[in-house]
């Protein structure tokens, strides 16, 4: 576990997404500090060190939220536990240049 036994941390009431703190394995039942307090959420997927995991379920297409504002929008539908990085998300902060 990280800091204050959390295995992952989001930073705003908000997010979508959470930061994990170590490696995860699936199965894993990760405590997330939260702006509000803490949840509970089980890993579906192994997710490495600094990737993020989804605290809910979201939608293909809807925006996901991290410190409070979005950083990019689901490709698929992801759910609750699942590893959420480039092969889920496009990004609204890199973006190939086309010219």
């Amino acid at each position: 576990m990280g800091p204050r036994g959390f295995d992952a941390i989001a930073l705003a009431e908000a997010d979508h997404v959470a930061t994990v703190l170590r490696d995860i394995a699936a199965g894993e039942v990760l405590v997330v500090g939260c702006a509000d307090g803490e949840v509970w959420v089980t890993a579906t997927e192994d997710i490495p060190l600094g990737h993020k995991v989804a605290l809910t379920a979201i939608d293909a297409g809807d925006p996901i939220l991290k410190y409070g504002s979005a950083i990019g929008s689901a490709t698929e539908a992801i759910a609750p536990g699942a590893h959420v990085h480039v092969h889920n998300l496009r990004s609204d902060r890199a973006r190939r240049r086309t010219d």
